[in-house]
């Protein structure tokens, strides 16, 4: 036992549960102790320590190397070997282990204990020199580069050039005299680069490695990676300390990652890779391809045999896919790791119903599982069958998916053009975890070494991005930024297209397709559907949308944006015809042109939806916005006038351009606004150009009817936007009253239809009392009442300061991505409270963004909303979200989805 602060716990002390204190990998290796497997003995410095460590400034507990040695004596006698010792010397690796997994984004340094007296005693001790100076030139390279902070290219250099002059290609065929050479020259590079010398001392080897692991958690990549994923920077990381086995003793030796199922698809079958004679980061660093896991029962048939019952026992244990890092030493098989193995949303849904299917998982818990932010991989861009293709090679399918874009070479180029708009392929050789921030930015990734576990693959999949990996058919040249492919040169900036799902590179652009549904999401949902009792609608603008939509599960449209539809280039001439008149008569007779039009695309949405509801938002953004800009008409006004003047319009028709563009101009000054988002839209406009509005409920009434004597059921909502005070909704609640009495006559009764209101402007969500006198319903528009609650404009704000403000952590998350519960959130609480006080029935919802991100999912339910409306490729999304609500937060008063699901079906 261990005494102390506490800083310090062996695997015997620990468990899976402590997992906020030793962080996953230690509290894995700690269960696995306990479980009786084949774990080298170790120990784990805790997050705590961590978490002092920044809060004194960097610098290590007090008291904290005192307990570490205490336990390495404990790790020694295990071992029966010392720490230090000329001729029995006990190595050891120090490697990070946060409490979220993070593959690849911190350090560890292995073989820590070597110096140049120890490497006599190991290479005295196994009779084999070559091996003990190969683990000291690895020691020596991840030290300079670790705690140094040196270019690993270097190192690599160096390397090459040593590999070079011994006349061989592989590190393998290296000679002890060899690595002796390499270590030296390595000493040379870290002492003139760092002014310091390599320590021979293994005290302060430990100490520096501990401390390198700790700075680490704060190393680009890692925050890159927290932001993105959404981990806490307080949560720390631990350090674990572990008795070295060795993967590079010879021929009966290796290295592996193997997934207990198949991560891309979900199959159950052993997959992954290894390596003879290497140490473990040779395989997730990609320096070497692999071979393919099913090999080693054919190389090593006992250890495969071994790896397979283990890789079983820790599956049903932890009860979920396990990623699994082990090393044979002799023929004898050692886990270094296991942790829930990342997979792609396709496999998530598989490997979640054969859980289910097995009996491991009950379906409750096989949501609750479910990492939701994975749900947008579901519909991933794939190449149609039919596809004419110039493949240039094929590599490794390690994430799904297809992409197209430019090609870069190096990360902070992806970055820069992804910001500029453009779409990249980022390749490379290999990536390593300082690409963080460029396979972030890029629509895939592309190399030519490493496997299926390597860093590319395993990160590439988390972020759900296409990647192909140890494509050997290619030649990458960062330095002349070339891709070569036997005769073909694609140089940067070339369409490059790659296929995640086949491992396809692909000259030029190709079309994409978006992807299907699968048998096993279907059911998932189908689950979901029986937990949540937050329903799902869609926002959609058109009948291909709506249908879209009910494929995917909508339970009704949440939000038809009108003004989407004027925007089409046939009905954009009668838009600018409205806007253009001078007079009502002059504004009805362009309305009349546009009502047809309207007519026919909400009769496509009720066929669509067919019982189910149908909100329709009322014309909302400013007119000018369907006008031309003012720069471009002066610019043509300009060009016009130069050409008159020349002489060249003898018909008089540049004259007659020229007048209507004066027409334009004045319009466009006339319904220029300083603020048009606080200006004349929404029901603004409908109170003052009323003839607008009418012809919108015209049409939807018009289209009602159309499709009840078809037999289909509609269920029109019109929504009245901008609301701020209830006389505007009073005064507009009665014209579309009347219109809808004028237009259904005999068929009224069946047609039952809603007025509501969005409540995007806080002074409508204060005064929810009085509006839900006149409202049916209310649908929070997240993204304006965001706007106006923070008073800055969303356009401007993600541009200039909002990732600034989440960078330095002044606000927790963008508002406009995850809803603010703190003001946005108190005020649609505040609406909901007094709207349901004074119309018990209120239908509430949201339609805003939020309404397809998880937190604010999670929001909507516990605040007691009816609905969440999104985009449809979010809705399996949103319908997985609400059950995860339910399931984590307990139950609200309302009918279960499946249940109303079956209702609307039935009708």
């Amino acid at each position: 036992m261990i005494n102390g602060n506490g800083l310090v716990q062996s695997f015997e002390q620990g468990h899976a549960g402590m997992k906020m204190e030793l962080g996953g990998k230690g509290a894995n290796l700690a269960e696995m102790t306990r479980a009786g497997l084949p774990v080298p003995p170790g120990f784990t410095i805790t997050t705590q320590a961590c978490r002092d460590y920044y809060a004194s400034g960097e610098q290590l507990p007090a008291g904290l190397m005192d307990e570490v040695n205490v336990a390495l004596r404990e790790l020694e006698k295990k071992q029966n070997k010392q720490f230090g010792d000329a001729a029995r010397p006990l190595l050891v690796s120090v490697r990070s282990g946060s409490v979220s997994s993070m593959p690849g984004m911190m350090d560890t340094i292995l073989n820590v204990g070597l110096n140049d007296v120890t490497v006599r005693g190991v290479a005295e001790a196994t009779q084999n020199p070559r091996f003990a100076y190969d683990c000291y030139r690895r020691l020596v390279q991840m030290f300079g580069n670790v705690v140094f902070g040196i270019e690993p290219i270097r190192f690599e250099k160096l390397l090459h050039e040593t590999k070079t002059s011994c006349g061989v290609e592989h590190d393998r065929d290296v000679s002890a005299e060899g690595w002796k050479q390499l270590v030296d020259r390595y000493k040379e590079l870290i002492a003139s680069k760092s002014g310091k010398p390599f320590p021979q001392s293994v005290d302060e080897q430990l100490q520096l490695a501990v401390e390198a692991v700790f700075r680490s958690w704060n190393n680009s990549r890692a925050r890159v990676y927290r932001k993105v994923n959404r981990i806490p920077d307080e949560q720390g990381t631990a350090v674990n300390i572990q008795a070295m086995v060795f993967g590079n003793k010879g021929d009966d030796c290796g290295t592996g990652v193997v997934f207990t199922r198949d991560p891309s698809t979900g199959e159950k079958r052993l997959y992954g890779e290894y390596l003879t004679n290497a140490q473990g980061e040779d395989v997730v660093a990609g320096v070497r391809t692999p071979l393919p896991i099913a090999e080693l029962e054919r190389d090593m048939p006992d250890v495969f045999a071994s790896l397979k019952h283990t890789a079983e026992r820790l599956e049903r244990h932890y009860r979920d896919m396990q990623d699994i890092e082990f090393t044979v030493e002799h023929g004898t098989l050692y886990l270094l790791q296991t942790r829930t193995g990342k997979r792609s949303a396709q496999a998530a849904m598989k490997i979640g119903v054969d859980l289910v299917d097995e009996g491991i998982l009950t379906k409750e818990e096989a949501i609750a599982r479910i990492e939701i932010g994975h749900l947008d991989q579901l519909l991933h861009p794939a190449i149609p069958a039919d596809a004419v293709l110039d493949v240039l090679a094929v590599g490794l399918p390690a994430s799904p998916g297809a992409a197209t874009g430019e090609a870069v070479f190096d990360a902070d180029t992806a970055e820069e053009k992804a910001k500029a708009g453009r779409r990249v392929i980022l390749i490379r050789s290999e990536t390593t975890p300082e690409d963080i921030h460029g396979v972030l930015a890029a629509e895939g990734v592309l190399t030519s070494r490493g496997g299926m576990t390597s860093h590319a693959a395993v990160v590439a999949r988390g972020m759900g991005k296409p990647c192909v990996c140890g494509c050997e058919e290619v030649r990458i040249d960062a330095d002349t930024r070339e891709l070569r492919a036997g005769e073909t040169i694609i140089r940067e900036g070339d369409p490059i297209s790659i296929d995640g799902s086949t491992g396809r590179v692909i000259r030029g652009e190709v079309p994409l397709r978006a992807g299907e549904m699968s048998a096993e999401l279907s059911r998932l949902l189908e689950w979901a559907d029986g937990i949540r009792t937050l329903r799902v609608a869609a926002n959609a603008d058109n009948p291909a949308d709506a249908a879209k939509a009910r494929e995917f599960g909508a339970e009704g449209i949440g939000l038809c944006r009108t003004e989407h539809m004027f925007l089409a280039p046939e009905r954009l001439p009668a838009v600018r015809e409205m806007i253009l008149a001078e007079t009502k008569e002059e504004r009805e007779a362009a309305l009349v042109k546009l009502l047809p039009m309207q007519q026919e695309d909400f009769e496509g949405m009720f066929r669509a939806m067919d019982g189910l509801p149908v909100t329709i938002r009322l014309l909302d953004p400013p007119l000018h916005e369907f006008l031309p800009n003012a720069d471009e008409l002066r610019a043509r006004a300009a060009e016009l006038a130069a050409d008159i003047r020349s002489g060249g319009d003898p018909s008089g028709e540049l004259r007659s351009q020229a007048a209507e563009l004066e027409t334009m101009l004045r319009k466009v000054k006339s319904l220029h606004e300083a603020n048009p988002m606080l200006g004349q839209r929404g029901c603004r406009l409908g109170v003052l150009f009323p003839e607008i509005y009418d012809m919108q409920t015209e049409a939807v009434f018009r289209a009602a009817a159309v499709c009840i004597r078809e037999g289909v059921h509609v269920g029109p909502e019109v929504m009245v936007p901008l609301v701020g005070h209830v006389n505007e909704l009073r005064f507009l609640r009665g014209r579309i009253e009347q219109t809808a009495e004028n237009v259904l006559g005999e068929l009224l009764s069946r047609c039952p239809y809603k007025v509501g209101t969005m409540i995007e402007v806080p002074r409508a969500a204060l005064t929810a009392a009085q509006i839900a006198e006149c409202a049916d319903f209310f649908s929070f528009g997240t993204n304006d009442l965001t706007q106006m609650t923070y008073g800055c404009s969303r356009d401007d704000a993600e541009g200039k300061f909002l990732t600034h403000y989440v960078d330095h952590k002044l606000l927790p998350a963008n508002p406009f991505q995850t809803l603010d519960r703190d003001g946005v959130g108190q005020l649609i609480e505040w609406a909901l409270e007094q709207g349901k006080a004074v119309r018990g029935d209120l239908k509430t919802g949201v339609c805003g963004e939020h309404g397809g991100d998880p937190e604010s999912i999670f929001f909507c339910h516990q605040a007691g909303l009816d609905y969440v409306s999104c985009s449809p490729y979010r809705i399996p999304l949103a319908r997985i979200a609400a059950a995860q609500a339910r399931l984590a937060l307990g139950p609200v008063e309302r009918q279960p989805a499946a249940a109303r699901i079956a209702v609307a079906a039935g009708r």
